[in-house]
């Protein structure tokens, strides 16, 4: 199977590339760096590309039967109304690009990403694939985003798209921001840690993947994290009892505002995500619970 991946070498692209290629496919990724080198395949192939902007690149989704779009600016930096706008046109313009490319009529399946953050600040409420959408920064981003995507359905194209809940491993995202920080003794909660967390393990999300496209009557919006969501208290004790520190030292909301701006805010936004769709197409999580995560994170930190 041929696959298309934009941001392929990012944290969870540079996963779901070798994932992918270790289930026979062949994959091609695009991405902004000019010097790649974290794969070494047969059957990976890297193009270096902004796909903000049309170009020769989109020539190479003539012959793909799955496209995965990963590409967007990182969020987790401070806001500017300068940044604001990279997040927006990083996502909004490559998928306009993906869609614009991708032949119609084509057994093609376009899994795009979004996030819970769509949903907003919700509090405590259990939110499924159907809730509706927030109206903060990152909500509008996000139903921008999937509208962009949703664009593609009209050309005969399967559309997924998933809604990512903060993914765990080892090797980036938030678990390497943590972890440090947890050795030093300096973990714990953000704010008063009340706020629900929703979380996916990476072997869940890349076998998510493998779910999605392997079966052709999953289309829509999925929340992509896992059926226990925690409290952000929770996981500081969970992650302090797996790494054999305390989570003693929470973070003050006002301080985590004061330093981070509107970004410091979404930290403390409470999303009870479930993935109420993915389970009822079938899907079976191999850590559908913190502990379970965290035990294996933690096994192979020490390993």
């Amino acid at each position: 199977m041929n696959v298309f991946i934009t941001g392929g070498l990012g944290f969870v692209g540079r996963n779901l590339s070798n994932f992918l290629l270790q289930q026979g496919n062949r994959v091609t990724a695009v991405g902004l760096s000019k010097n790649p080198d974290l794969i070494d395949h047969p059957e990976f192939r890297y193009i270096s590309a902004d796909t903000t902007r049309t170009g020769a690149w989109q020539q190479e989704l003539g012959d793909q039967q799955v496209v995965v779009n990963l590409a967007g600016q990182s969020i987790f930096k401070r806001w500017t109304d300068s940044y604001k706008k990279q997040i927006i046109d990083s996502r909004i313009l490559t998928t306009r690009n993906l869609v614009g490319a991708i032949p119609a009529g084509s057994q093609t399946t376009f899994c795009s990403t979004s996030a819970v953050g769509y949903y907003g600040p919700r509090g405590e409420k259990v939110l499924t694939e159907e809730a509706a959408p927030g109206d903060d920064f990152l909500a509008e981003v996000g139903k921008s985003w999937e509208q962009e995507a949703l664009q593609a359905e009209a050309k005969g194209i399967r559309v997924v798209l998933t809604r990512f809940g903060i993914v765990l491993d080892l090797d980036g995202g938030a678990m390497a921001k943590m972890i440090p920080a947890f050795r030093f003794f300096l973990g714990g909660p953000l704010g008063n840690g009340e706020q629900w967390f929703p979380w996916i393990h990476m072997h869940d999300l890349l076998s998510a993947y493998q779910f999605v496209i392997e079966n052709s009557g999953v289309s829509g919006p999925l929340n992509f994290c896992a059926p226990q969501p925690v409290r952000n208290k929770e996981l500081a004790v969970k992650l302090g009892t797996a790494l054999n520190r305390p989570a003693i030292l929470p973070t003050p909301a006002f301080m985590i505002k004061l330093l981070m701006g509107e970004f410091g805010e979404s930290l403390l936004n409470s999303q009870r995500a479930v993935p109420d769709k993915l389970e009822k197409f079938g899907f079976k999580f191999k850590y559908p619970d913190m502990d379970s995560a965290l035990g294996e994170i933690a096994h192979r930190l020490k390993s």
